[in-house]
């Protein structure tokens, strides 16, 4: 893998059907492309788009929302009221949120979503990234030759 990696939200995208269980009005076609995954595999950005209609979503990973084009309309208990999002507006959806989505005409969105992992797991994650870094940075701050 590359360390840095270039992309464009200009970019083919593929089917990605909604639930049918989860629509509540019209024929909403969602379409979708992987711009990035990390190495992990934990994190992903996506462009995606959806046609107009009414469904639900439920999240089972973090999600950051930019709203490139496009307005909808959310709904969900958490956040009381109807509320419209347009260009430039981000949202952000935590693993387990529950949204009612009003695609009013055609959205697309940038989306960063994220896997979330067990409390102690990543907790143990983040000890030991900060250990490499250290150990890394000394490592590195040693100029050649005055090492012994």
């Amino acid at each position: 893998m590359a360390l840095i990696e270039t992309s464009n939200i200009v970019v083919n995208l593929t089917s990605r059907p909604i639930e049918p269980s989860w629509i509540i009005e019209g024929n909403p076609v969602a379409q979708s492309c992987v711009l990035s995954k990390s190495a992990d595999g934990l994190a992903t950005t996506i462009v995606w788009e959806c046609s107009e209609g009414k469904f639900n979503w439920y999240y089972d990973f973090d999600e950051t929302i930019l709203i490139l084009e496009g307005s909808i309309v959310l709904e969900s208990d958490a956040m009381g009221g109807p509320t419209r999002y347009g260009p430039g507006d981000v949202i952000f959806f935590r693993d387990g949120a529950h949204a009612r989505w009003h695609v009013e005409g055609r959205v697309r969105k940038l989306a960063f979503c994220r896997t979330t992992q067990p409390f102690l797991l990543g907790f143990a994650a983040r000890v030991f990234n900060k250990i490499k870094r250290v150990v890394f940075l000394s490592e590195k701050r040693v100029a050649p030759g005055l090492a012994t």
